[in-house]
Parts: C-alpha cells; structure tokens; sequence
C-alpha cells in the first residue's frame, strides 16, 4: 500500500493525474534507459553493499532475464525467421530466438525499475512489433522473468535455461 500526501499523483500515472487524463487514452510502456547511476547500481549489487535507492527516492533499475514464448498457427519457416531477425534488428538487447513454423522463443535481457515493469515491457514486445517486422500473428503462451543472480545461480548449479550462445535466430 502506498501512502501519499493529498494531491501528489498516483504512481504509474506517467505525471498526470487521473482526473486529468482524457478518457480512453492509455500511457505507452518502453524500455527503461540505463541511467547515470546504472554503474553504480551493479557495482553495489556485485559487493553487497547499499540499498535499492540512490539519492532519496530515486530507485535504482535492474537488469531482468526475460523469456517470451509465442504461439499459432503455422507459418513459413524462412518468414518467421526473417521477422525474428528484424525483430532482433528492431530491439538490439534481444540475445537469442528459436523457432519452428508454430511456435517461437525469445530470449533477452531487459532494464527495469521491478518484476512487473520487466513483465509488462516484455508482454508488449510481440504487439509491438508485429506489423514492423512482419512477425507472424501469434499470440504469447508464456513468460518467465528473472532477474540476474536468480539466472546466474541457475547457470551455475546446472539447472534452468541453457545460457544465450550462440546469440542469434536458430531453428529450434
């Protein structure tokens, strides 16, 4: 629960207020862009040391391993490819993309401030990119969102997603 004095605007309302706002308009979510105080955000995480803030009330983003599954009907193989590749031109930090002519998998690292930021960025790709890169009109089945030192203690005691390489689109 958040507490708030009176008059300060909702969180998430993208600084305007709900009254504000015309009826039917909706905020668009992006990824977030590292900021100045990236560096310093991994290098306390790396030691330990300091909290999820900078400064006063300035939190710090994350890094969160994102995979996305999508799903449909069948499409051709050399079509998907072409879009997972433009996707993967279109959204540089995109690590690595399986596919068949059914079903795809996207794997990528993306900035945010917290879990559901990460989700609601990565739910949105698809849709987003659908019609720039062709992609096929599927529709996602899965997500899973971790964030970094949950994939790296999953690397290291052997369980969990094979790491990123090579990085690229691949046949499944």
């Amino acid at each position: 629960m958040r507490r708030a004095r009176p008059g300060d605007v909702p969180r998430g309302a993208g600084g305007i207020p709900h009254a504000r706002r015309a009826v039917g308009e909706e905020r668009a979510l992006t990824s977030v862009g590292a900021g100045a105080d990236f560096g310093d955000a991994e290098e306390d995480r790396e030691t330990g040391a300091g909290t999820d803030t900078y400064g006063e009330g300035h939190v710090l983003s994350k890094l969160w391993h994102i995979t996305l599954s999508v799903s449909g009907s069948e499409a051709p193989l050399k079509e998907v490819r072409r879009g997972l590749e433009q996707l993967a031109h279109d959204h540089p930090f995109l690590l690595t993309s399986r596919y068949a002519n059914d079903h795809a998998e996207i794997r990528y690292w993306e900035e945010a401030r917290d879990l559901h930021d990460a989700a609601a960025v990565a739910l949105r790709l698809w849709g987003e990119h659908r019609s720039s890169a062709q992609l096929p009109p599927w529709e996602i089945v899965g997500l899973e969102v971790i964030d970094r030192q949950t994939y790296h203690q999953r690397i290291a005691e052997g369980y969990g997603p094979p790491p990123a390489a090579p990085v690229g689109v691949h046949p499944f």
